[in-house]
């Protein structure tokens, strides 16, 4: 077996699991297994493309997501953990065994909308998204894993006049187009239209708050996530808009990454 080579172990592990297209059991389980030519071939290629910093899920293709596994390409945001607390807080009000209209801004790989799908069968989930590609990545996604989801082409709202929904969510680009971190890590080869809005990094958020009101039924809600520090004014925001009920809620390092109201 071809030796972890000096990049961080978790992300050559991954690398070696994906270029044998194996289990991590597997790998335990046979320590001493030979690459063929091609296995180390793409390992080696992948190694040194992620020292120059490419992320691992766009190397290997794929990312997991509230335990599922989502394709992944430079063309969508990579799926973070921090965005499972969207789901769950979507799931939390979303009756399991009843119809109910749910939507999702801003799809992006469909990692939000495929999981509260594969959790809510009874929902009727639609999803837009303003990118061709990333719409086609959506797609894959949600049919590998059977959800009936609608996909639509949209620019946030503006393809469903006169549709409401009884739940909107979005996990839209929150971050400051001058921020420093997208200038480290994986942010420096994601999409930037998924991640910068404007100067203060609230622009889409803005516009969903000013929007989603017209297309809620009544007791409707709005849940999105946004940054580390963006909790108070994005509360202001939805109070701002006269929705009732605005609630902020914190993932599980203890920082408020989601909020919602009514109307």
């Amino acid at each position: 077996m071809l030796r972890i080579a000096s990049i961080d172990p978790v992300d050559a592990r991954a690398l070696l699991r994906a270029a044998l297209g194996v289990s991590d059991t597997y790998l335990v389980a046979h320590p001493g297994q030979p690459l063929t030519e091609q296995q180390h071939e793409r390992y080696r290629d992948w190694v040194e493309r992620r020292r120059a910093g490419e992320p691992v899920a766009y190397l290997t293709g794929e990312r997991e997501f509230y335990s599922l596994a989502f394709k992944v390409t430079p063309v969508v945001l990579i799926p973070r953990p921090e965005t499972e607390l969207l789901v769950d807080v979507a799931l939390e009000r979303i009756p399991a065994h009843a119809p109910f209209r749910v939507l999702d801004l801003g799809t992006g790989s469909g990692c939000v909308a495929v999981a509260i799908a594969k959790h809510r069968p009874r929902a009727q989930v639609t999803a837009t998204e303003v990118s061709r590609d990333a719409l086609a990545v959506a797609r894959e996604n949600a049919m590998r894993h059977g959800s009936n989801i609608e996909f639509i082409e949209s620019d946030w709202l503006g393809a469903l006049a006169g549709r409401r929904f009884d739940l909107i969510v979005s996990n839209p680009p929150y971050v400051a187009e001058r921020d420093p971190h997208l200038s480290q890590g994986d942010s420096r080869f994601e999409p930037r239209a998924a991640l910068v809005a404007g100067a203060d990094g609230l622009s889409c958020i803005r516009l969903i708050v000013a929007q989603a009101r017209a297309h809620l039924e009544p007791g409707g809600g709005l849940l999105f996530e946004h940054g580390y520090d963006q909790a108070a004014r994005c509360r202001a925001l939805l109070a701002q808009a006269g929705y009732r009920d605005v609630t902020s809620r914190r993932d599980l390092a203890s920082i408020e990454r989601v909020c919602g109201g009514t109307v």
